[in-house]
């Protein structure tokens, strides 16, 4: 209907200019016609890639609710924009991609890892991917793809990896990884386990080990979980971080609370909580993060891993009013003043050393100092 009232306006608009082109036929450049481009999208997906072609229309999927009804408050709180199911097919196989654009690259990273189960064995695709028998899920920059295929092949991989370079980059400040993330300590990491949530929703479907509204995701917290393997067994850590350290402070000590109570904690423990040994469940605070170490591992090995948690703030430089022209003159007029003076220093030093060295010359052999009165005469015996 939009296009038809357009079309219908520009009619009308159009009649009176050709009807005043007729009354006034000897001006011919007044009947110009102004070309209207139109900027078309790029599809999220590829019509085709590395031999798979399309098979049918594209799906749009403007709603969280078509992607995941079951998780749609999840998506929102990851930033959500919209998506694109497209069905591809090749040589008798099928290839189904549903690709997921977000408003930045920590909100793809978010979901990605939401989706991506504990266990999955990592891949070499995009910023980061995990495959499950005939499923890959990756993510590059703003957008998480979600391939399924009839059969997975050695090529499988490299296909994919052709369709990361045709997905959409993050730039400029989308393009900042959660820096939550760098204060994970590396080592024992399981880098296939971690899970980063903005929400409640988030965090609860992904494993939180802590009850939702006991972290504060309504003062502004993020919080990454990862599995750990120490010697004496597994231990889950959980990064919870505020916008400032006083929000940290008493955020930490709600937590502490909150393990002190035991069974008679109000909300019950989660069944995280429940699985994990009480003796080892501690909580510390370093900066604006709180950090919380579950699992089964001994007391010794947890307070440890704990420990090895350091909040480093990051910091950016304030750019410096730049140097005048007037200055930058002065400069150097001063600096070729210095370079004069350095010079002529160096000459009359010069000079004083060499005259002096051939003064003493003389002197030695019975001289004068000084050949000035001296008359040396070259003479030519031009006699035969």
């Amino acid at each position: 209907m939009r296009c038809i009232a357009l079309m219908l306006g520009a009619a009308v608009i159009a009649g009176p200019v050709t009807v005043a082109a007729q009354a006034k036929p000897d001006h011919p450049k007044s009947q110009t016609a102004g070309a209207v481009s139109i900027s078309v999208p790029r599809p999220l997906l590829p019509e085709s890639f590395a031999g798979w072609e399309q098979s049918d229309a594209p799906r749009p999927l403007a709603d969280p609710a078509q992607v995941d009804s079951a998780n749609t408050a999840a998506l929102k709180e990851y930033g959500f924009q919209n998506g694109l199911e497209v069905h591809y097919k090749k040589a008798g196989e099928t290839l189904t991609l549903r690709a997921l654009r977000f408003n930045d690259l920590s909100g793809a990273y978010g979901a990605y890892s939401f989706y991506r189960a504990n266990g999955w064995p990592r891949e070499d695709i995009g910023n980061g991917a995990a495959s499950y028998h005939n499923r890959v899920l990756f993510w590059q920059g703003s957008t998480v793809v979600d391939a399924t295929f009839s059969h997975v092949n050695p090529m499988t991989g490299s296909e994919l990896r052709e369709l990361a370079t045709q997905l959409p980059t993050a730039q400029g400040t989308r393009a900042l990884a959660p820096p939550i993330l760098s204060d994970l300590p590396k080592k024992s990491l399981d880098a296939q386990t971690t899970h980063y949530a903005v929400g409640s929703a988030s965090y609860a479907g992904s494993g939180g080990v802590l009850p939702p509204d006991l972290v504060g995701f309504d003062r502004g917290a993020e919080t990454v979980t990862a599995n750990y393997t120490l010697n004496s067994g597994p231990a889950v850590l959980t990064l919870i971080d505020y916008p400032t350290p006083q929000m940290a402070q008493a955020q930490e000590a709600r937590i502490r609370d909150y393990l002190k109570a035991g069974a008679n904690a109000q909300p019950a423990f989660p069944k995280p909580l429940q699985d994990s040994d009480q003796a080892s469940l501690e909580v510390r605070r370093t900066g604006p993060v709180v950090a919380l170490v579950s699992g089964d591992a001994i007391p010794d090995e947890s307070h440890k891993l704990l420990a090895s948690v350091h909040y480093e703030s990051e910091y950016v430089s304030i750019p410096q009013p730049t140097e005048s022209e007037v200055s930058k003159t002065g400069k150097l007029l001063l600096g070729i003043a210095e370079l004069v003076i350095i010079g002529s220093v160096a000459a009359l030093l010069l000079g004083f050393f060499l005259g002096g060295g051939r003064a003493l010359y003389r002197m030695a052999k019975g001289k004068p100092a000084s050949s000035l009165y001296e008359a040396e005469f070259i003479r030519l015996d031009l006699r035969e």
